[in-house]
């Protein structure tokens, strides 16, 4: 079921929260084997929940809107009484005393988690894998990665194991996965949904990541919206004086909606049949009353420049995971012209904070534009990644590793650049899936919209859900 379905099914009493739960577990004991997408397990804390909700609603007590939904949850995002390791061995006995801000908020709402979701190392890869608990499989392919970081979450989205889903994004970590896996992936506009709670830094640290966010995952756009409003609002630090109310969705249909069209680019080439799926499905879309530009771009936004300014920003956003010694022995390295092994983002991880400023300048520069941009249209259609789900590959240095597009060997980090295009601008992006690839993997797109109108991606998505046909199960499943 989706969410929808299963928290009305719940209200009605047509299902209890304990069978519910049951028939979730009973699934992920049966499957998750065969993908490891589910690790840290909260079974029996889970089910007294569960029969507390079942009893409150026999008692015709008001629920929230929620109540017995079981849900899990993605391993950097703390959750009380439950391990959460965010994939590091020096966590993995942490059992947090309480809630990250997302799963407060969702638990607020009634949702029941019951288990943790596997991702890389310190959310720090577009592949799931870490020394705790091993390695994620694609449940579309277990020779191939579900993405990342929040890859298990969105193999459980596919595989079945949850209806709703929470990951974190800093430079694709919601979309990536979304795609790779054939579900949906709301990144909301930077700021509106707290962090707070959410592992990396290390637990305790109250700062939030410049470009990243947390947002909902799930099988429609709807119930990515439905999580979304729960998720979002001001957070501890203002919520005695702000509040948060979402523009609504610019149009909720396909007649009128103007659409741009960025199918592919010299700069980041994609696979033919990812530009080729976006493309034919701009004509569907124009087909059905949408106004679709394929040559519209922001004035003065230039691919290249922002994918620099992309690097350079999330290496200063990184730069805390490496000591002072690390930094500067990578800052004379680099003054050398030597080739650093710290992983990706490392020259922004070594600027000073004038270069920062600069940088940081040049995105407000951006984000202008496309405040403009976004007068003449209400969202871009944009690839997520340039090829399909890859295959595993751990070895190391990340920088080192390379990726087949259509027969093409790219560098590993190129998974990245339309994702970083739109995160560096704060934009608000949705990854849906638009199709199947000829060799079985799903292909997704993202749905870029205006800062804070968040709504209208996300209606864009279920319209273009009712185009597509939207979240398949994966084959075998």
């Amino acid at each position: 079921m989706t969410l929808a379905g299963l928290s009305t099914a719940l209200a009605s009493g047509r299902v209890g929260a304990v069978e519910a739960l049951d028939a979730m577990v009973a699934r992920v004991q049966a499957l998750n084997p065969q993908i490891n997408v589910v690790v840290a397990k909260d079974y029996e804390r889970a089910r007294i929940r569960a029969a507390k909700v079942d009893q409150a609603r026999a008692n015709g007590d008001r629920l929230a809107p929620l109540a017995g939904v079981p849900i899990t949850i993605k391993d950097s995002l703390m959750t009380e009484g439950l391990t959460t390791t965010s994939g590091a061995p020096e966590l993995a006995d942490f059992v947090p005393d309480h809630d990250s801000a997302p799963v407060a908020a969702l638990k607020g709402a009634g949702a029941n988690v019951f288990a943790k979701t596997n991702l890389p190392i310190w959310a720090g890869d577009v592949q799931s894998y870490n020394e705790v608990y091993g390695t994620s499989n694609n449940p579309w392919d277990l020779t191939r990665s579900v993405g990342g970081s929040s890859g298990g979450s969105a193999g459980a989205l596919a595989a079945e194991f949850t209806p709703i889903e929470v990951g974190s994004d800093i430079a694709g970590s919601i979309r990536n996965p979304a795609a790779m896996c054939g579900v949906v992936g709301h990144k909301p506009s930077y700021g509106i949904v707290s962090a707070k709670g959410q592992i990396p830094g290390p637990p305790g640290t109250l700062t939030q990541a410049d470009i990243a966010v947390v947002g909902p995952m799930g099988r429609t756009a709807a119930d990515c919206e439905t999580a979304l409003q729960i998720l979002a609002g001001a957070d501890d630090w203002h919520r005695s004086a702000w509040s948060l109310t979402l523009p609504p969705a610019r149009t909720r249909t396909l007649d009128g909606l103007r659409v741009a069209l960025w199918a592919d680019d010299a700069y980041c080439p994609v696979d033919p049949q990812i530009s080729g799926a976006i493309n034919s499905l701009g004509e569907d879309l124009e087909a059905n009353g949408a106004m679709v530009d394929a040559a519209a771009r922001p004035v003065g936004v230039d691919f290249a420049k922002a994918d620099q300014t992309f690097w350079n920003l999330l290496g200063g956003a990184l730069s805390g995971g490496w000591s002072p010694g690390e930094i500067e022995q990578m800052a004379r390295a680099e003054a050398n012209g030597e080739t650093t092994s710290g992983g990706l983002g490392v020259t922004g991880a070594t600027m000073r904070h004038r270069g920062w400023l600069s940088n940081n300048e040049r995105r407000l520069q951006m984000r202008e534009r496309w405040r403009q941009f976004f007068e003449q249209y209400d969202v871009v259609l944009a690839p997520v990644s340039p090829t399909v789900a890859i295959p595993h590959d751990h070895s190391e240095p990340q920088s080192d590793r390379m990726i087949d597009v259509a027969g093409n060997q790219r560098p590993y980090h190129t998974q990245m650049q339309w994702m970083g295009l739109f995160g560096l601008a704060y934009l608000p992006a949705t990854a849906v899936p638009i199709g199947v690839h000829s060799n079985g993997l799903p292909i997704g797109m993202q749905i870029v919209g205006p800062f804070l109108e968040d709504l209208t991606c996300l209606a864009a998505a279920h319209s273009i859900e009712q185009v597509t046909g939207g979240t398949r199960r994966p084959p075998g499943w």
